[in-house]
């Protein structure tokens, strides 16, 4: 096993994470054949698959991956490699969207990771298999970072697990949500896990090891390349149950998080915002395209688990305004409430006309309001009560 876990770090350096045609090799050879036939060979033998253009006679994937590994444990982190029980499985749904992106190879080179770098305690598996991830911009507004924490927060207490890019904004304030609740909180990074970028996010990086993972597809020292942030995308959706965008401008890469998760058959789930935001017009356009499926609209916590959750046990409760006293009340009481004036007294019989109900009922209920506190009687007539559902006045009062 550890002969196959060296291969694989090995030729994780070769390319970069994704690249379809490494991905197959290893997938029909295994990864020590591939990397003995690529050292044999040469650049020359691959040179679509070297993911710089040195030659190869100066990249020794093996010392590499040696040194790879020794940092890796003196890190206190750990490979782990689709042959360990620790790797989550989902990943490899990643194949139903290879090839699909045309000529970018960002969206073309879409394989799932030949493995990946952790740092933190818990199982990879067992942390991803109840996830969401929360994206969205880095420029968030007050609005979006406030909905951001409140959904970290809100998934984490409900036992879901928060994952996200690490970056400011949106992921940031969902990590420190997921963190507030003593929940459990993945990174998914561009780089090596052993770097704080951005720098200002050591000591949330810390927290998140303590608290959750770091996760990456780059061995430590890989620098955060703007492309690798596109790559490292596709993992956070096909690792999570669905993707929550919170806020997103209209070229945001939050929303390519949102596509993966579209095209992998996960839940893809859009908050809101106020129209006259920069940072909601992603978020609104998302909603608007006729995609199928289509993406869903929600606005809390609650929302997210009915879409996320087992069917049936986390349905959202039904949206409506606050409880008022006449919610209670039947459609001729209502009425009659309705037709009573606030100082000048009605008789039953003017209450009758005034709602337009029989003289019986006006006669057999008005009684009743006063006693329920909808009502109050002033001598032979009703008036409407000042408090509605309070005590009911006196007779003669």
């Amino acid at each position: 096993m550890e002969q196959v876990r060296t291969a694989r770090v090995a030729l994780s350096g070769v390319a970069e994470p994704g690249n379809l045609a490494l991905w197959r090799r290893v997938s029909s050879y295994g990864p020590v054949a591939v990397l003995e036939g690529l050292v044999a060979q040469g650049a020359a033998g691959a040179p679509s698959l070297f993911a710089t253009g040195d030659a190869a006679e100066s990249i020794d994937p093996g010392r590499r991956a040696a040194e790879s590994l020794a940092l890796t444990q003196r890190l206190g982190a750990r490979v782990v490699i689709p042959e360990d029980d620790e790797w989550p499985a989902q990943l490899d749904d990643l194949l139903k969207i290879c090839g699909k992106g045309g000529g970018d190879p960002v969206d073309r080179d879409a394989a799932p990771p030949l493995c990946l770098w952790v740092r933190g305690q818990q199982r990879l598996d067992e942390a991803l298999a109840r996830s969401v991830a929360v994206v969205g911009a880095r420029a968030a507004s007050g609005y979006g970072g406030h909905v951001a924490r409140e959904i970290g927060y809100g998934l984490a207490d409900a036992g879901w697990f928060v994952v996200s890019g690490g970056a400011f904004g949106i992921d940031a304030h969902a990590h420190r949500g997921a963190l507030a609740a003593g929940g459990g909180t993945a990174a998914v990074l561009a780089c090596g896990v052993e770097r704080a970028y951005p720098l200002a996010h050591a000591n949330l990086f810390d927290q998140i090891t303590e608290q959750g993972l770091l996760v990456s597809e780059w061995a430590p020292g890989a620098d955060p390349f703007r492309h690798r942030f596109l790559i490292r995308n596709r993992v956070i959706a096909a690792a999570t149950v669905g993707t929550v965008l919170v806020e997103a401008g209209a070229r945001s890469g939050a929303r390519q998080t949102l596509r993966r998760a579209r095209e992998l058959g996960r839940r893809q789930l859009v908050v809101p915002g106020p129209v006259t935001s920069a940072m909601s017009v992603g978020n609104h356009e998302e909603l608007r395209q006729p995609y199928d499926p289509p993406a869903r609209l929600v606005t809390g916590v609650a929302q997210i688990l009915e879409e996320v959750g087992r069917i049936g046990s986390d349905l959202a409760p039904p949206v409506r305004g606050p409880d008022q006293p006449r919610d209670r009340l039947g459609t001729t009481e209502r009425r009659l409430v309705e037709a009573l004036r606030r100082r000048a007294p009605l008789t039953a019989e003017q209450a009758a006309a005034r709602a337009g109900v029989p003289l019986a009922d006006a006669v057999r209920i008005l009684p009743v309001l006063v006693l329920s506190g909808h009502a109050e009687r002033h001598g032979d007539g009703f008036v409407a009560a000042r408090r509605p559902g309070g005590a009911g006045s006196p007779a003669g009062a």
